[in-house]
Order: C-alpha cells, then sequence, then structure tokens
C-alpha cells in the first residue's frame, strides 16, 4: 500500500514540475523577502537538508549499497550513485515545484489559507521538525562513540538533543538569525568536506576517479523515479514530507528568477556540494579511513549546525502560520514553550510512535487536495502570463 502511495505521488509531482515549467516558463518569481541567489540557495540547502546527509552516508549507506547480495536492487549501480540519487539533483524538483507554487499561485488560490488545510499543514511542520531531532538523538552515539558505547542513548544526548533544539527555537525569533546561520552553516559544510579531504590524504587524481562513481546516476536515472526497496521508499516519503513547508518558507526568499531559472538553480546548485560530500565520504568508505577523535567531532558539530537550520526555519515558518510569535507571547514564553512541544515529540518519534511515512502520505493528500482546488478556481490563474510578475505569499 505505502509503495503504491509514493509511487503515485512521486510520478504526479514529476508531471506537475513539466507541467508548471512549460506553461509558466518566463514567468518572473519574487518573495516578499527577496535576497541574492547565493543567500536564497544557502537558505534552500541548510533548510531542506538535515543531519542525515552528514551521519547517513559512511556508517550505513555506503555498506548497505555495497551488498547487493542482501540488496541486489543495488546491483545496477555503484553506492556513490546510489548516494547521490536519494539526495541529489531530480529529487529537489520537489521543491521546485512547492517554491514555484507558493510563489506564483497560492497568493491567487489560497488553499492553505483554508482552516483545516492550516492546520492539518502546520500539524506536518511541527511532526517533522520533531523526526529530525529523532534522527539526531538515535543516531548521536555512532557519531561520537567517545560518550558511551556508541549504541545506546544516554542522558547526556537527551541534554545535547533539548539544547540544539533550544538554540533552534531562539533562532528562529528573528528572521536575520536564520539568513545568517544558513550562510555561516553552508561555509562550515565546505570547510568539513575540504577537512577531511586533506585529512584523508586524497590527491585531485583520487578525488575525480571517486567521483566518477555519480556518472552511474545520470546514466540510470530513470531508476531512481520510483522506490527501488523499502529504504529508497522511506527516502522518497521523506522528501515529501519536507516538501510543502521547505517551498512554503524559502519562497520567501526568492529574488526574481524565472520559472525556468529556479527550477534548475534547485536542480544544480544543491547538488554541487552533495557531489562534492559524497565523494570524500565515499572515499572514506572505500579506503575505510578512520574517523575517530577530530573527524567525528568535526561531522557531529557541522549536524548539529544542520539540525538547528532545519528547526529555526520550521519553527518560524508554523508559528508565523499559527500567529503563535514571539511578538505576540514574548520572547522567553516563545522559546521555552517550542522547544517542550519539539522536544516532547522528538521523544515519540524515537520510540517509533510516529512514523515519516505517515506524515509524507498526509502530505501526498494535500497535494491532491490543493489540485481539486486550484483546478476549481482555475480562473484567479488568468493573469499569470508568461512574462508577467508575481509576489510569494506573505505567510
Amino acid at each position: 500500500m505505502l509503495t503504491t502511495i509514493i509511487s503515485f505521488g512521486v510520478l504526479m509531482a514529476f508531471a506537475l514540475v513539466a507541467f508548471c515549467t512549460i506553461k509558466w516558463w518566463n514567468v518572473r518569481l519574487t518573495g516578499p523577502q527577496p535576497v541574492s541567489l547565493f543567500v536564497f540557495i544557502a537558505i534552500l540547502f541548510t533548510s531542506g537538508l538535515d543531519v542525515g546527509l552528514v551521519m547517513f552516508p559512511i556508517a550505513f549507506d555506503f555498506p548497505l549499497y555495497a551488498d547487493t547480495a542482501t540488496e541486489p536492487a543495488y546491483a545496477f549501480t555503484n553506492p556513490l550513485a546510489l548516494e547521490f540519487g536519494f539526495w541529489g539533483f531530480l529529487i529537489w524538483a520537489f521543491y521546485f515545484l512547492t517554491a514555484f507554487y507558493f510563489c506564483a499561485i497560492e497568493p491567487r488560490v489560497k488553499f492553505f489559507e483554508i482552516g483545516a488545510v492550516k492546520l492539518i499543514n502546520n500539524l506536518v511542520i511541527i511532526t517533522t521538525c520533531a523526526f529530525t531531532g529523532a534522527l539526531f538523538l538515535i543516531y548521536m552515539p555512532y557519531y561520537i562513540p567517545e560518550v558511551g558505547d556508541g549504541e545506546t542513548v544516554l542522558p547526556a544526548f537527551y541534554v545535547i538533543c533539548f539544547l540544539v533544539i533550544l538554540a533552534a527555537s531562539f533562532s528562529s525569533t528573528d528572521i536575520r538569525f536564520v539568513k545568517i546561520l544558513s550562510v555561516a552553516s553552508t561555509a562550515i559544510f565546505f570547510a568539513l568536506i575540504f577537512g577531511m579531504w586533506a585529512y584523508a590524504g586524497m590527491g585531485l587524481g583520487d578525488f575525480f576517479a571517486t567521483a566518477s562513481g555519480i556518472g552511474g546516476y545520470f546514466a540510470n536515472i530513470h531508476k531512481f523515479v520510483l522506490p527501488l526497496t523499502e529504504y529508497h521508499e522511506f527516502y522518497l516519503f521523506w522528501w515529501f514530507a519536507w516538501s510543502i513547508m521547505i517551498g512554503q518558507f524559502t519562497s520567501r526568499f526568492v529574488g526574481g528568477l524565472t520559472t525556468w531559472q529556479l527550477l534548475a538553480a534547485l536542480l544544480v546548485f544543491p547538488s554541487i556540494p552533495l557531489a562534492l560530500w559524497f565523494t570524500v565520504a565515499y572515499y572514506y568508505h572505500l579506503n575505510a579511513i578512520d574517523m575517530t577523535g577530530m573527524v567525528n567531532w568535526s561531522m557531529t558539530v557541522v549536524g548539529i549546525l544542520f539540525v538547528i537550520n532545519s528547526f529555526d526555519s520550521l519553527i518560524r515558518l508554523y508559528t508565523d502560520n499559527l500567529n503563535l510569535t514571539a511578538d505576540r507571547y514574548g520572547k522567553v514564553q516563545y522559546v521555552l514553550g517550542n522547544a517542550a512541544l519539539l522536544f516532547v515529540l522528538t521523544l515519540l518519534f524515537q520510540s517509533q510512535w510516529l512514523q515519516i511515512q505517515w506524515v509524507g502520505t498526509v502530505v501526498i493528500g494535500l497535494y491532491v487536495a490543493c489540485i481539486v482546488w486550484v483546478l476549481s478556481r482555475r480562473d484567479a490563474l488568468a493573469g499569470l502570463s508568461h512574462g508577467g510578475q508575481t509576489a510569494a505569499a506573505s505567510n
């Protein structure tokens, strides 16, 4: 059943991407808080990705993809191409679709201002925030093996997790903090990549020889559209769970790109640091390079920054949507209230009482309902011409 749901959702989303791009190719998109392309990509990259990007590849994904005896579905290409396909390029079209929608269409049809839709959408945002926190909490012991036995979630990890959520709640009180942290985190992520590159003694020849494996993704790109395995299915649900809220948040910062430029930017620019990171990480996997000590701690710090970035942008989004702002309730109540709520939900996700597949299914349902709503109000889109300029929704 879940496979059918996610397959339908993915095919629907890619069909909508093609339709919107062709129909509104040159429409110029501008959000209420436009920023430069660099800042926009930094916000998108750090908000749209989470701690799994840092923690999954070396410890879990590469060994899994290499074991084709257990998972023969992965045998058609190499682990690097598979990792890139699960995280990069084509999958970012989901974020293009929702960012375009909130720039160009939502201000005209106001689907997400319907009471029930607003409630469901914000529950999705809140629960997905908690899922990010749960991933961080569950996998922290593997990346700080110096603390504990490397497997058990100790009380110290709960404290770290709560402090991270608390920091994100504070950061979300001012949109300037979100922007600054996004740019800084992007720079630190690049520093991690090049630092690990240097630590491994990886020459340019080694880098390009390893990176060539990414070609296995582009040669088999069609195979990544539908779920390859249950694990790939999990990833696709994960992307769907994020898609509406990331589009809603990042659409605020679109700075005059046309539709096709937005699509190209989202497919290409985030894929560059992903390709660099996965290449270096795969080199570590292939050569069994020891990562204890400074490397593990560096990855953990970057993972923490990614968690804070994910949380602060999404906290900012749902509190603005629900008018639960710091200005209304006071900064202390706002920060502590959000931190407490998200930490409790994080514990629920950790116990697997909540599943990200359920959240992704709800989001696919919102897609379908939104299409029906837009079709019933298609006259509102009459002014959306090929050369017209649009503004993102104020929320």
